[in-house]
């Protein structure tokens, strides 16, 4: 049997950000075929779409009309499309009436934390669930480290970075590094610090790419 080869794979996403649920779980489709051949180390990394959004947040409807210039049946037949996607993809999409959309400061904070304790990954997944699945507020303290709890990480160290600016020089550092880059959109999958993979792509254009970075890699 040939030695799997290892891909780097780096991810700049942001936490309301739906087309980066739909793109991870097609990625992780793309690997779970790819299994024999490759496997991939991946890293989350902070992106803030709306960096100056105050506490309470903004209604959604309200906020895309006012970003993007979205009507309301834009943004119904955009939900739509994730939905159909997200379950394609093994992801559940819940949307409400009135729904919200947040500053993600703190919970960029609260990942980079995780990273520290090995749960990153778990605490990403546990809060775009948190988010988009069960529709709870992303600004509730009790409610974010009920999530925070959920996937095994101790409550008392969370609420103490909440109520203090732990984690922040590293998250803005982290922003500021990929913003520099010239990234301004998400999800941006970077594979081996050279390739970029943009949007929510489905498995099949993952599969063909990361077998192409593979065999140049395994060539070079």
């Amino acid at each position: 049997m040939s030695e799997l080869k290892t891909l780097k794979i780096d991810i700049v996403s942001d936490v309301v950000c739906p087309w980066c649920i739909v793109g991870y779980s097609n990625l992780a489709q793309a690997l779970t075929s790819l299994e024999d051949t490759l496997v991939a180390d991946v890293q989350w990394h902070p992106f803030e779409l709306n960096p100056m959004m105050g506490p309470t947040g903004q209604e959604i409807k309200e906020h895309l009309a006012e970003k993007y210039g979205s009507t309301e049946a834009d943004s119904a037949g955009v939900r739509a499309r994730l939905t159909s996607m997200g379950a394609d993809a093994g992801f559940t999409f819940n949307w409400s009436d009135g729904m919200r959309i947040y500053n993600t400061f703190d919970c960029h904070r609260l990942l980079d934390w995780a990273a520290s304790k090995g749960k990153q990954h778990a605490l990403q997944m546990a809060l775009f669930a948190h988010y988009f699945t069960h529709n709870l507020p992303l600004n509730d303290e009790a409610k974010l480290l009920d999530t925070v709890a959920s996937v095994g990480l101790p409550v008392d160290e969370a609420r103490a970075i909440l109520a203090s600016e732990g984690h922040t020089e590293a998250t803005q550092q982290a922003l500021a590094h990929y913003k520099g880059m010239g990234i301004q959109s998400v999800p941006t999958f970077i594979i081996n610090d050279k390739y970029a993979i943009t949007g929510g792509q489905s498995a099949s254009v993952f599969i063909e790419a990361l077998t192409q970075i593979a065999q140049e890699s395994t060539e070079a």
